[in-house]
């Protein structure tokens, strides 16, 4: 299965490159989003992968009403329409709520339901309908608390609601007990199995959720030193898409700090997920 963004002229699925979402967790200040955006522009070109700048202009899922949740939507679409326009890049970002779906989907060319979200009927359909008028792609993050076979559920809604083949799945680890995800590579290839398109968001995978002891159990914590092996496993699983998130410095992150990874190593990490990529499918699309 493939999907294209017609706009970009960028593919992901069956036969084509790794292709690459990356950027920050949520938008801090203009000059970060641009700094982080012309780096991850220039790595990925040096490495001939496709690249998607991913930045949210809220996080509305926090642990405590006083955790930082971003410019709001106003604001940051003016800065991730300023990044698409500057870089020339297609953007992903996420919105949690039936009102956001026309003006994001304006910017957004890969719109993002998060996984909280993703059996919420009403912003599932808006979403999908928004980014189709707007000839994008849906990006559906596959919740905590489903199987990867019960994804059907949610390409058909869409699919009712909007188009068929429009839909990429994520996957982002399952609840495993308190305060813990786990991995199951063998969902990979089962949501393939629906039909679709299917990433991995190493950074989200690795989360522990509530479960920052220094912030006193209002902030989620996590273990950096997981993204990369579960990047690489869902490559060697056979993923189509890597999403990955970004900090200059990520110990002064305003959010999920604990989970993302350093600015300075993506270069490093990218190309050992495109050589295992090639060396995967045995061929190479680059």
């Amino acid at each position: 299965m493939q999907l294209t963004l017609r706009k970009w002229n960028l593919s992901i699925g069956s036969g084509q490159k790794l292709f690459c979402i990356l950027g920050l967790n949520v938008l801090e200040d203009r000059d970060l989003a641009l700094e982080t955006a012309r780096h991850l522009k220039e790595v990925t070109a040096a490495l001939d992968l496709p690249f998607v700048f991913k930045a949210s202009f809220d996080k509305a899922n926090r642990s405590s009403f006083k955790s930082y949740r971003g410019p709001g939507m106003a604001e940051g679409l003016k800065v991730l329409a300023e990044v698409k326009e500057t870089f020339q890049v297609p953007i992903c970002t996420d919105l949690h709520e039936v009102e956001q779906a026309e003006p994001v989907a304006e910017v957004a060319d890969l719109v993002q339901i998060p996984a909280f979200l993703c059996r919420q009927t009403d912003l599932v359909v808006a979403a999908a309908r928004a980014t189709l008028k707007n000839e994008g792609l849906l990006h559906v993050k596959k919740a905590q608390f489903l199987a990867p076979w019960d994804c059907h559920s949610l390409l058909r809604k869409i699919e009712e609601a909007a188009a068929k083949d429009m839909t990429i799945l994520c996957e982002r680890g399952s609840s495993f007990g308190y305060n813990n995800l786990v991995v199951d590579m063998l969902a990979i290839p089962e949501m393939q199995r629906l039909g679709v398109p299917v990433t991995m968001d190493a950074t989200h995978a690795v989360q522990l959720p509530g479960a920052r002891k220094d912030a006193d159990g209002v902030a989620s914590g996590g273990r950096r030193e997981g993204v990369a092996v579960l990047a690489a496993a869902s490559v060697a699983a056979g993923v189509d898409g890597m999403f990955l998130e970004f900090h200059p410095d990520p110990d002064k992150a305003l959010c999920d700090g604990p989970s993302c990874l350093p600015l300075s190593g993506a270069a490093e990490l990218l190309g050992k997920l495109k050589a295992l990529h090639t060396a995967v499918h045995g061929y190479n699309a680059y």
